[in-house]
């Protein structure tokens, strides 16, 4: 075996095992990137159920808006923790597995590489040199 046969082979071993580990990352990150989404939706949903039944209240405009959140506590408290939840990141959270693979799509151009959203690389031929 050559040495260029050689390198070649220690190339691609060590792209395979980038790949490997580049798919099993975002794999990881699917289960709790899902139940993330799912707790913003269904406190997305209490909210916008909440804010419904306090904006159709005809007593809303008589009140105080302190008192009519006091009237509504299940609009306040969803508020209240949706906002917590996004103060801490939900966003983030829910978009993890999208924002690895942009990140690793940036880093692989400079190697005329990219990867899907699952993490397989996708090696793009080379660039010719114009005359």
């Amino acid at each position: 075996m050559s040495f260029e046969q050689t390198a070649c082979e220690v190339f691609f071993t060590d792209l395979k095992a980038f790949e490997r580990r580049l798919t099993e990352v975002i794999a990881c990150l699917q289960p709790s990137t899902l139940r993330w989404r799912i707790v913003l939706a269904v406190i997305s949903l209490c909210t916008a159920i909440g804010a419904w039944y306090w904006l159709t209240d005809p007593h809303t405009s008589d009140v105080s808006f302190m008192q009519s959140l006091i009237n509504h506590p299940f609009f306040a408290t969803s508020s209240v923790v949706l906002f917590f939840l996004f103060v801490s990141g939900i966003h983030k959270r829910v978009i993890a597995p999208s924002i690895i693979t942009s990140r690793t799509r940036l880093v692989l151009t400079d190697f005329n590489m990219s990867c899907d959203d699952t993490g397989k690389l996708i090696l793009r031929p080379r660039p010719t040199q114009a005359t």
